[in-house]
């Protein structure tokens, strides 16, 4: 792996791996970021049932589903969703493989037998726990290879063995909310279709796996290992990490928001933009929204709406104003080398407000609100890796 020793400020000795490890953990953030897009089309053209079973496509193993098949209507994005996801989850582990180097390779090994087995447990249970079964022995395979493959490196600085091992259960993880939300769609509880409900947890968790990916792209980066050196050391001459902190929230908890109203699939609740049904605060009394519902449906047929699906938008729309405000505030208190950046995030949530309000004046168009999705998770992303680096600096200026 060509690695190399360097001292840190403190005195400890740390591992400065290959470039390539720091391209690959790239490389895996890129391949997430692009699956987040796809699954966006799936949510936004609403065929995430298109092929109803799972893991298989159809009956036939995942890659072995007929070409003629595949590119039939809505079966094309969410089958390529499969597909792309598989590859991130390989890249993941790889990744995790690398990371934690010849220590992990006992580790794997004892998983991926474990998973192996406890598949080929749930396989002979019956048909209702083949699912789980073919996903557990398949994930298994890869993680005994992952093992098996004799690496002979050094283990990376800490804490990355750490969030390369979060990652590795996390895309597990998410496979599984992935399946759960196909085999569970036909099941209600408290008037919610369960697989929608795991539908919006796999969205949300989908965002906190990439923003995971970034920071340990970012530590493994040259740039972040020379930082550890007391030349390196450089005062971002920032007075808002807290902003930063706060406004990144702040986003998460938008991106919550707006995974929520899509996965609803009751359309746009508020047609209109910068007005709310015509008003600057739209009445959502019963008879209201009975009236809002008949235009609905004499328009365009449309599934009818909620109160509560209308104060959500509201909502999503108040907590915009707030993130921009605070993303204009991280801007201006912020000095040096950072002050780039922060600007770069100021743009991105311009540029995202513009999307939102496209989305709605496009009658919430596939591409667009996926643009809108993709967007908001670099937002995100941006944000909290800001965040990591003003708290990181800010420590080393006092110390």
């Amino acid at each position: 792996m060509n690695d190399e020793k360097n001292t840190s400020a403190a005195g400890g000795d740390f591992i400065i791996h290959s470039p390539w490890l720091h391209r690959f953990a790239l490389l895996t953030v890129a391949a997430t970021l692009g699956l987040i897009g796809i699954g966006g089309l799936v949510t936004s053209k609403a065929v995430g049932m298109s092929v109803p079973d799972w893991p298989t496509s159809y009956g036939y193993h995942m890659f072995a589903l007929p070409i003629a098949t595949w590119l039939t209507g809505g079966v094309f994005h969410e089958h390529t969703h499969r597909l792309w996801a598989t590859i991130v989850g390989v890249l993941v582990v790889a990744l995790m493989r690398w990371l934690g180097g010849r220590t992990a390779r006992r580790a794997l090994l004892i998983i991926g037998g474990a998973e192996i087995l406890a598949g080929f447990a749930l396989l002979a249970l019956g048909p209702d726990w083949r699912g789980a079964g073919h996903f557990l022995s398949g994930i298994g395979g890869v993680v005994l290879l992952a093992g098996v493959v004799w690496v002979n490196s050094s283990p990376a600085a800490r804490p990355l063995p750490a969030l390369g091992w979060w990652a590795f259960w996390l895309v597990q993880v998410q496979g599984l909310l992935g399946g759960l939300r196909v085999v569970l769609d036909a099941h209600v509880v408290a008037g919610a279709k369960l697989g929608m409900v795991f539908g919006l947890i796999h969205g949300c968790l989908g965002q906190a796996f990439l923003l995971l990916l970034c920071v340990i792209a970012l530590l493994t980066s040259r740039w972040w290992q020379k930082q550890h050196s007391e030349s390196g050391i450089q005062n971002p001459e920032c007075s808002a990490q807290r902003w930063f902190l706060f406004t990144t929230v702040m986003i998460f908890l938008q991106l919550i928001l707006g995974a929520t109203m899509r996965h609803q699939h009751a359309g746009l609740a508020i047609p209109d933009f910068p007005l709310a049904h015509g008003k600057l605060w739209p009445d959502t009394s019963p008879a209201a929204v009975a009236s809002y519902n008949a235009v609905r449906f004499e328009l365009a047929g449309e599934n009818p709406i909620t109160a509560a699906q209308i104060w959500l938008q509201l909502a999503h729309r108040a907590l915009a104003v707030v993130i921009l405000s605070a993303v204009a505030v991280c801007a201006w208190r912020t000095r040096g080398f950072l002050r780039r950046p922060a600007l770069i995030w100021l743009g991105l949530i311009l540029v995202q407000a513009g999307l939102g309000a496209w989305t709605i004046w496009s009658n919430k168009a596939a591409d667009v609100a996926t643009a809108h999705v993709l967007v908001g998770a670099l937002s995100l992303v941006t944000g909290a890796l800001l965040t990591i680096i003003t708290f990181r600096f800010s420590g080393a200026a006092r110390q």
